[in-house]
């Protein structure tokens, strides 16, 4: 991280400015998906830059790239070209179970589909990352039990998905999510499943997660209204991003 400083002794008219590494930083990324009928290019040389502790909200129409740019950022699928450097590590020269194991302890993923196990408990869904990242048993439940209670939810740690609302089951995804401490949450159409006024309640939780705990947000939305809720909107058009805006 680089900052300027004002010397010792001497004063300045205006506070000094801070210049803070990014915590994502893409170059010129591209991202081809071929058949034997024909190639689509998903990416075609996106940069872009996101610092710590910033609500950015990824836009555009069906099939431009959102997802796409969402798990090649993360790690969840690889590029043809090009270069992503998350927290100053370049991704892609990570080993397989290097990546995995890295985003397991500094990321944390929402998915539309909730993709909670429907055996386990909700409690136990979110301790799941713990246990499988090899956390004691008894930590990696209290860390859970935090969670739910973080996201309102632990009275109900002992529910099946099944007995659980739309929005309870999001909520219970966000848990897991947040359970690992990430410095980053990727969100794919977080609100997508669920009616308005849930939508808003659960956009109202990442919104003071990431006021209180400092982490990264990126958001694939296509909702204008949670776009308008972010720091930031990029948009989207085949395979690049076209615009940028910073909600008031």
């Amino acid at each position: 991280m680089a900052i300027f400083e004002v010397p010792a002794g001497a004063t300045a008219p205006h506070e000094a400015p801070v210049m803070v590494a990014p915590i994502i930083e893409a170059t010129d990324i591209h991202k081809t998906y071929e058949s034997e009928e024909m190639a689509v290019y998903a990416l075609r040389g996106v940069s872009l830059t996101v610092p710590p502790g910033e609500m950015v909200a990824i836009m555009g129409p069906s099939g431009c790239g959102k997802t796409t740019l969402l798990n090649c950022l993360s790690g969840l699928d690889t590029i043809d070209a090009g270069q992503i450097r998350i927290e100053g590590v370049d991704i892609g020269t990570l080993a397989d179970k290097a990546k995995t194991t890295y985003r397991a302890r500094r990321m944390g993923f929402v998915f539309q589909t909730y993709n909670l196990l429907p055996v386990l408990s909700a409690v136990e869904n979110v301790e799941l990352p713990l246990v499988l990242s090899g956390f004691d048993a008894n930590e990696a439940r209290q860390r859970a039990l935090g969670a739910l209670d973080l996201v309102g939810l632990a009275d109900r740690a002992n529910h099946w998905p099944a007995k659980m609302s739309g929005g309870q089951r999001q909520r219970v995804t966000i848990a897991r999510a947040l359970v690992n401490e990430p410095a980053i949450v990727w969100a794919d159409e977080p609100t997508g499943n669920l009616d308005s006024q849930t939508a808003d309640e659960v956009m109202s939780l990442m919104e003071r997660l990431n006021r209180e705990h400092g982490q990264t947000f990126v958001i694939v939305t296509h909702d204008a209204g949670i776009g308008r809720r972010c720091d930031r909107i990029l948009r989207m058009s085949d395979g690049l991003v076209v615009d940028e805006e910073r909600p008031l």
